[in-house]
């Protein structure tokens, strides 16, 4: 429920109106991140004394699939990193963002979607369950990010963003499933468990970099990191929220869980501690270019990855040293990466509120025209200084501890020489030192340049003063504990980075090695305090001259060369793909059914005759009868005359009887689930069709000599053939029992169903009836959108002398007649067919069909109005009712520890009926009902009841 409750509160707010205006709708989602945060809270003594909490509910077990969720000290600091910062944005948007702003609803559902996708990420003990809430928080991050979508750079950021993230997602899926082929299970702990046994595969590796590849575009490491500064065009709060405390730490927190896999290989320290660091050099460089105060943020986010990135790669070195009093001293650099990490999301999170309130109040966010705010904003002053003077790892606030700590750990990494890396591990403390400077100076250029120097009022869009208590509230609250955790550090050291050390370092370290985190501001004059000391000096320095070196005083002309690279590879991607459909779709029919045909019996007939062990016998088979003779060649001769009919109608009448003849044939072979399905869906076909075909001018035959076209003749002699031998091979190479003889035994026994087309379709294949009534809902709305798009300056004109044909209405009384009482007959027996379904002939989708069928004999005689008169029912929501209770009746299988889609039944005594047997298969097929008719319907109705094209 953790987990659903934001999706739950977002589908709330979609069906909510919003009628009192003086109500800002932050208020209504503030209380569920804020309960969230305090559940948590409340979990921390049992996480701490070694007690994770567990919950498991089948899903599909076969495939090794279940909803596992863990809450662990890892989990836990990030699960309280979610709901936190979430509680403290949704504060700070109520007052950023106007209550009357166009889309507010929708901002407010995507953030709650984009919470409660990031509490799946860092619950999930399953990999695959893992990776589907992955990309989720890519499409939600994406929907925020265009918000402001009429801004092209919002487009063009929300799409970077979503291409680099799920492409790294794709390669972690494929590094999830060489986990699976390599021990049998997604599980992570129990994947972590077989790690002595992993190193020897051949699969282990490729599955560490595919992995790592998905970690770091989402955590934005180099050269995967250019999709992160262009996602600022997002609103204040969702770049507060995703790009400095959440969405950014899913590849930490994946790099994090699996270091007690991977940290024993050397690839693993060098890739995830060299890009970390890479990306922490370039990222600070790049800051102390940029002129918006975003972009400045969006960099030094980036260099701070880099720096916890780095971290995490320095402290696997733990692994190397197993049982050894060695490998505490190296887990001090995973605990500086946990410590730095809550400190990032208290002091990003802070500024880019800042950031907002600067922009709030003067209309601009642009370097080059702000200064002389102190005076006018000091509170807003006071919060930016706390935080910039954090960001730089100045005392007395907390980043000056983690910051000492990541001095600790890349000093101590040089006595690291297991791996014979010479003198290049020499080199991480002048880098670490060097991006120190570095970030020094941007962080006094982003309180400086802004709050101090003469206020230029001509520049700005509006006369700054200081911001509402409202605005200042969530970023005074992050700033104050960059202060307390400085001071009383041991409030998160002791709670929460103990418990995450020992979720990460599983297995790593002896059971004597139990280690506990001390944090404190004074060890002495160590060479760590001289590092500080010389980065004050130098950035100072840098700071005072860096306007005179032309190298960083401003950003170069247009995008960087990473970013023209990812813009050159999607321009060439397009143009490529736009020469190959080019190529290949030429608008003629013939040529596609070609392509098609073509590849179709070059692949399956290649297959069947090189294929060792096919038979093609046919002494199984039973003899044929009169009846069925006759029955195909009425099917051939009518399926024959298509191409030579005269009209689109005489076409369409003959196509639909090839339909009637198949059902004929399932008479005859005593199907009459089969029979009925085919029957009506022949008679709704012919119908679309006619429907469909009514907007068409009048066909006109060109009389041409009849030539021979011998491509056509093989090509439709190999199809035929093809299919044929697919159809024997089928029958007579399976080297498995005939499943239908489960199906005949186990249909009642286990579904409680006497009509086993029925059973398999709501029961024993209920997945696969779940799709495709998804499929078909999807398809319906397509219809629905491309008809009513109504662009009537695309659309042709149609030719006076054709509008009669556009009222769908007959005029033949005895039609009109006879189907009042018709209509009533069909409808009641559309409804026997979906209660007696599940042990007789029926069963929702037919009698769906049948309903359908009822309602378009109404329209044929009487119009589509009167359809909409006798039944005046949204098709649309009937058809999403019957798909929402079909997944409802899957889903409460969960509640007795069921995998999804189970079923059951029972026999109960009702009164006046007496002993009746009760399924809840029935309530899925009722589901199938709804969602069949609405779609039928939106779908006759949408093309049937089109109003007249303007001519």
């Amino acid at each position: 429920m953790i987990i659903l409750l934001p999706f739950l509160l977002a589908a709330l707010m979609l069906l909510m109106k919003q009628k009192n205006t003086r109500l800002h709708l932050g208020w209504i989602v503030l209380p569920l991140p804020a309960a969230l945060f305090i559940y948590f809270l409340m979990r921390i003594p049992s996480i701490r004394a070694g007690e994770p909490i567990e919950n498991s509910i089948t899903w599909m077990p076969s495939f090794g699939v279940n909803i596992s969720l863990v809450l662990d000290g890892l989990s836990l600091l990030f699960v309280l990193l979610i709901t936190g910062m979430g509680a403290l944005v949704v504060l700070y948007s109520i007052y950023y963002l106007d209550k009357l702003m166009e889309g507010i609803r929708q901002f407010y559902i995507y953030l709650l979607m984009f919470m409660g996708a990031m509490l799946g990420v860092v619950l999930s003990d399953n990999l695959m369950v893992l990776y589907g809430f992955w990309e989720l928080t890519s499409i939600s991050s994406f929907l925020l990010i265009a918000f402001w979508h009429r801004r092209e750079r919002s487009s063009y950021g929300a799409m970077k963003s979503m291409l680099i993230t799920v492409f790294g997602g794709l390669a972690m899926l494929a590094g999830f499933n060489l986990l699976y082929v390599m021990t049998g299970t997604y599980s992570i702990r129990e994947i972590i468990a077989q790690a002595g046994t992993l190193t020897e595969s051949g699969m282990f590796i490729p599955s560490m970099l595919l992995i790592l590849l998905g970690a770091f575009t989402k955590s934005a490491q180099f050269p995967f990191h250019i999709w992160l500064p262009d996602a600022m065009e997002a609103p204040t709060p969702v770049s507060a929220y995703l790009h400095s405390a959440t969405m950014v730490k899913a590849g930490i927190y994946l790099v994090a869980r699996l270091t007690p896999l991977y940290a024993g290989q050397s690839e693993w320290f060098w890739l995830v501690s060299v890009t970390g660091l890479v990306t922490l050099i370039y990222g600070s460089f790049k800051a102390i270019r940029q002129t918006d105060l975003k972009a400045l943020l969006a960099y030094s986010t980036i260099s701070q990855l880099g720096l916890i990135m780095s971290l995490l790669g320095l402290g696997s070195a733990a692994a190397f040293f197993t049982g050894t009093g060695d490998a505490v001293f190296y887990t001090m650099a995973t605990t500086a990466a946990l410590f730095h990490l809550i400190n990032h999301a208290v002091f990003k999170g802070s500024l880019f509120m800042v950031v907002g309130i600067i922009d709030h109040e003067t209309g601009t966010r642009d370097l080059r025209k702000l200064g002389g705010l102190m005076s006018l904003m000091p509170v807003t002053f006071s919060i930016a200084l706390i935080g910039t003077f954090s960001m730089a790892g100045l005392p007395p606030f907390s980043g000056f501890l983690s910051k000492e700590m990541f001095f600790t750990s890349v000093l101590n990494i040089r006595e690291f020489d297991i791996l014979s890396s010479g003198y290049w591990t020499q080199l991480f403390p002048v880098i670490a030192w060097i991006a120190s400077v570095f970030t020094f100076v941007y962080s006094m250029i982003f309180v400086f340049k802004t709050f101090r120097g003469k206020l230029r009022e001509d520049k700005l869009d509006k006369v700054p003063h200081e911001a509402p208590l409202g605005l200042l509230l969530s970023p005074v609250i992050l700033i104050s504990l960059a202060v307390v955790f400085a001071f009383f550090p041991d409030l998160v050291s002791a709670t929460l980075i103990e418990p995450a050390m020992s979720s990460i370092h599983t297995g790593l370290l002896a059971p004597e090695e139990a280690f506990e985190v001390s944090i404190h501001f004074w060890h002495g004059w160590t060479p760590e305090i001289f590092m500080t000391l010389g980065v004050i000096a130098a950035g100072t320095l840098l700071f005072r001259i860096y306007t005179r070196l032309r190298v960083l005083d401003r950003e170069a002309g247009g995008t960087n060369a990473l970013s023209r690279m990812y813009d050159f590879s999607l321009r060439l991607l397009e143009q490529g793909s736009r020469r190959l459909t080019d190529a290949y779709m030429t608008g003629s029919g013939r040529h596609y059914l070609i392509y098609i045909f073509s590849f179709f019996i070059i692949s399956l007939l290649t297959v069947l005759l090189r294929q060792p062990g096919i038979s093609f016998g046919m002494d199984q088979y039973a003899s044929l009868s009169f009846y069925e003779l006759a029955v195909v060649a009425a099917m051939l001769l009518a399926a024959f005359a298509v191409p030579f009919a005269k009209s689109r109608v005489s076409a369409i009448l003959f196509t639909g009887g090839v339909g009637y003849m198949v059902t004929l044939l399932f008479v005859l072979f005593r199907a009459p689930d089969l029979a009925l399905t085919q029957m009506i869906i022949e008679t709704v076909s012919v119908i679309l069709f006619l429907l469909c075909f009514r907007y068409l001018p009048k066909l006109k035959k060109q009389k041409e000599p009849l030539r021979f076209k011998l491509p056509n003749l093989v090509i439709a002699a190999g199809a035929g053939i093809t299919m044929t031998l697919i159809a024997l091979a089928a029958m007579g190479t399976s080297p498995f029992e005939p499943i239908s003889e489960f199906f005949l035994k186990e249909s009642y026994n286990q579904a409680g169903g006497k009509n086993v087309v029925n059973v398999i379709l709501v029961d024993f294949r209920g997945f696969d009836t779940l799709f495709e009534i998804m499929v078909l809902g999807i398809a319906s709305l397509a219809i629905y959108g491309l008809i009513h798009l109504r662009m009537e300056t695309e659309l042709p004109p149609l030719e006076p002398a054709k509008k009669e044909l556009l009222p769908l209405r007959s005029n033949d009384v005895i039609l009109q007649t006879v189907s009042k009482g018709i209509v009533l007959v069909i409808l009641i027996f559309s409804l026997y067919l979906f209660f007696a379904g599940h042990n007789h002939p029926g069963g929702g989708f037919i009698g769906a069909l049948m309903a359908s069928a009822a309602l378009m004999l109404i329209a044929i005689a009487f119009g589509m109005d009167q359809v909409r008169k006798v039944l005046p029912v949204n098709y649309r929501l009937l058809t999403a009712s019957g798909l929402m209770l079909a997944i409802l009746t899957a889903s409460g299988s969960f509640l007795f520890d069921a995998p999804f889609l189970s079923h059951t039944f029972g026999h109960f005594y009702l009164p006046v009926l007496g002993d009746t047997e009760l399924a809840t298969a029935v309530l899925f097929d009722l589901g199938v009902f709804l969602a069949v008719v609405g779609v039928t319907m939106t779908i006759i109705l949408s093309i049937g009841g089109e109003k007249k094209w303007n001519s």
